[in-house]
């Protein structure tokens, strides 16, 4: 039963200039030799200071721990020989969109044509986990209940604390930036598959997208793999992270598809609701407090972290993840690299080149030094 939760990462990393360390669009100098290194591992987004990189099909955390890995290093060393850098972090801290070059492309200019300023605006980095899930059924199933888990998980993830020059206040600003596009944030609950896709062909049939990829909500069904996309975080900064965030999702899907083949029900909260606390994840992220929808009242987000934990620990051995998952304490304990950009950012008295510099190393900790062999 577990071996159907395969994995699948993307992430999506920031080009600087290790002098200036402002973004530089030099995508197009890196992805020439990263296609004959990576094939469809690599690609451009819409912006040519990003690229991003995705795992294959990987059949446990331990394989998605090595292809991660090592997809950070070929970005890394490809970047190095243009003198360039890679960072991940949801924003970055000074540089802005309105200087940022346009990936040519049709699926790009058709994307700005359409959301004309807000697509142009939208420099932010994000990762985005793919879980296995065979039956269509099971897997709508399972994303109703999961969605209750999202700001939790974004909470622990948020690596956007400036934007353009400022600090907003918030840890997760990248969340703000892309609630401007249509169809994102926490989704509705639905009744079966049908009904799911039924919601999606109406708006084809509309002339509102032109496919399921243009669904952009913090979960969804992947309109082409028999997977649930989570897309609701911001991209941790170290690669330890990642993983553990990964490993996270999968143990979710998994304990929910026990649940539900035992025909015990998890309880269905509407979006409203998780809709506050992911608010309360983008403001004050690990800092601040989320409400316990079944004891209606607040309580400090890493208590509810640690009760998530406990809540999927049954499967974590079925799926091989322990030690992963495990590295949340460290997370809980360290902070996320928002929190971390926010102390150097305090520390350095405002020195915005200081906080680059940290987000630089921290990309590469724990990354191969040789990417082959």
């Amino acid at each position: 039963m577990f071996e159907q939760f395969t994995l699948g990462i993307e992430e999506e990393f920031q080009i600087v200039d290790p002098n200036t360390r402002e973004l530089k669009s030099h995508v197009s100098e890196i992805l020439a030799e990263g296609k004959l290194l990576l094939g469809e591992k690599i690609k451009p987004e819409m912006i040519q200071s990003m690229i991003e990189v995705g795992t294959g099909v990987c059949a446990n955390i331990g394989e998605a721990r090595e292809d991660i890995s090592k997809l950070r290093c070929i970005i890394s060393s490809l970047a190095k020989k243009k003198g360039l850098e890679i960072v991940a972090a949801s924003t970055h801290p000074f540089s802005k969109w309105s200087e940022q070059q346009i990936y040519e492309g049709d699926r790009y200019k058709l994307l700005v044509d359409e959301l004309q300023m807000v697509a142009r605006s939208l420099l932010i980095f994000g990762l985005h986990v793919h879980v296995g899930v065979i039956d269509p059924e099971r897997r709508i199933h399972i994303m109703n209940a999961a969605r209750y888990f999202l700001p939790h998980i974004l909470a622990m993830t948020t690596s956007s604390p400036f934007w353009l020059g400022f600090n907003t206040g918030l840890k997760s600003y990248r969340s703000e930036v892309f609630k401007k596009f249509p169809r994102t944030d926490i989704p509705d609950h639905f009744e079966s598959y049908q009904q799911f896709q039924s919601y999606v062909d109406l708006l084809v049939k509309m002339n509102c997208i032109q496919d399921g990829s243009k669904v952009w909500w913090d979960v969804r069904p992947h309109h082409l793999f028999p997977t649930l996309e989570f897309r609701v975080c911001d991209i941790p900064t170290r690669v330890d992270d990642t993983i553990a965030v990964a490993a996270l999702f999968q143990a979710i899907v998994a304990k929910l598809h026990v649940l539900i083949d035992r025909n015990l029900g998890f309880r269905l909260y509407h979006r409203r609701l998780i809709q506050e606390n992911k608010w309360r994840a983008v403001r004050y992220g690990l800092d601040g407090k989320l409400l316990d929808l079944g004891k209606q009242k607040e309580v400090p987000v890493k208590d509810l972290i640690r009760e998530l934990l406990e809540f999927v620990d049954d499967v974590l051995d079925p799926l091989d993840s322990r030690k992963e998952v495990e590295h949340v304490h460290k997370i809980l304990e360290r902070g996320t690299s928002a929190d971390e950009q926010l102390r150097v950012y305090e520390e350095s008295g405002g020195d915005y080149n200081a906080v680059v510099d940290m987000l630089i190393k921290n990309t590469l900790e724990n990354v191969p030094e040789k990417c082959f062999g």
